[in-house]
């Protein structure tokens, strides 16, 4: 019903709507990065149109202040006694669903702003912790880092995403479509299908979903393949700088369980932890010089263990 209703403005992209909901499920975020125009941010504001929640966008620039996304604190007036005080005035974060648009279009230092939200789920000012309301999700976009005034985002900060969607262009006859829907007058009107409650119990639904501790096992062997300290595969040590930490595996394991939901089943299979793999892995291992210089990514690399690492003796769930 979601996927229905966000296909009301977007036009095909079925595996990335696919993955922006398993971000949901699993409790999330999600970094999209495509080219401009080919709307990441219609995306985003169709998904939170399609849930009864609060939303924000901030607009990242140069000039953005870390203050501009936390918020700050005002000098305020008691009337009734004189006496003065500060306030905290909170900031664009302070929503379900924050929108973070273009976010390598500032530079680290504001970009940085959000790794307690996005981790902790709370932000601290003047040595005050404020709770953010859950759920609470940030979406974020970014252009393709060789595009003028762009900033790489930090390590850290990557990591804290749970998948990095790639947007790719849209097939031909989807593109037919868009030309056609989006010149006319007509414009599509999206009704919220889902409430924070139900996205709550969903996720903990999620949660309860089986993995036999064989395709743990393959994922822990998975993670430590990415790392040139750990593997035994000479093609991570000829093209990897750094691998995939924890974090990574820990991701695989609950998108899988989300994916494997998603499709109406209660138990995850080889096949669901392949398909995440790569949204999962692709922003965290990171590529030395010389795979940069050959185009060697880490899509390829996800590809390549995954057709190397042994699987005879992996049971698949039941």
């Amino acid at each position: 019903m979601l996927k229905q209703e966000i296909h009301q403005v977007i036009v095909g992209q079925d595996e990335v709507i696919e993955q922006l909901l398993i971000t949901f499920m699993a409790g999330g975020h999600a970094l999209l990065e495509g080219v401009p125009g080919l709307a990441k941010t219609l995306m985003i504001r169709s998904l939170a149109d399609a849930i009864a929640l609060s939303f924000r966008r901030i607009q990242f620039t140069p000039d953005l202040m870390p203050s501009d996304i936390i918020g700050t604190e005002i000098l305020e007036e008691d009337h009734a006694t004189g006496k003065r005080f500060f306030k905290f005035n909170k900031g664009a974060i302070f929503a379900n669903i924050v929108l973070a648009d273009e976010i390598n279009r500032t530079p680290p230092k504001t970009q940085a702003a959000l790794l307690e939200a996005m981790q902790e789920f709370e932000v601290t000012y003047a040595g005050q912790t404020y709770p953010l309301d859950r759920p609470f999700f940030i979406l974020a976009t970014q252009n393709p880092i060789e595009q003028a005034g762009t900033f790489p985002l930090p390590e850290a900060q990557l990591d804290r995403f749970l998948l990095h969607i790639s947007i790719g262009y849209p097939k031909e006859a989807d593109e037919f479509d868009i030309l056609r829907n989006t010149t006319g007058s007509v414009k599509a009107v999206i009704k919220p299908v889902l409430n924070g409650e139900e996205i709550i119990k969903i996720q903990r639904l999620v949660r309860d979903v089986f993995v036999n501790d064989d395709l743990i096992t393959y994922v822990g062997l998975l993670i430590r393949a990415t790392r040139p300290e750990t593997t035994v595969f000479p093609y991570i040590k000829e093209w990897v700088r750094w691998g995939a930490g924890p974090r990574a595996g820990q991701a695989i394991i609950l998108t899988a369980k989300a994916f494997a939901l998603l499709q109406g089943r209660f138990s995850v299979t080889l096949a669901d932890i392949e398909k995440v793999a790569y949204p999962v892995l692709r922003h965290r291992i990171l590529m030395n010089f010389k795979a940069e210089a050959e185009n060697v990514t880490a899509n390829q690399v996800t590809e390549h263990l995954l057709n190397k690492i042994d699987r005879k003796a992996i049971r698949q769930g039941s």
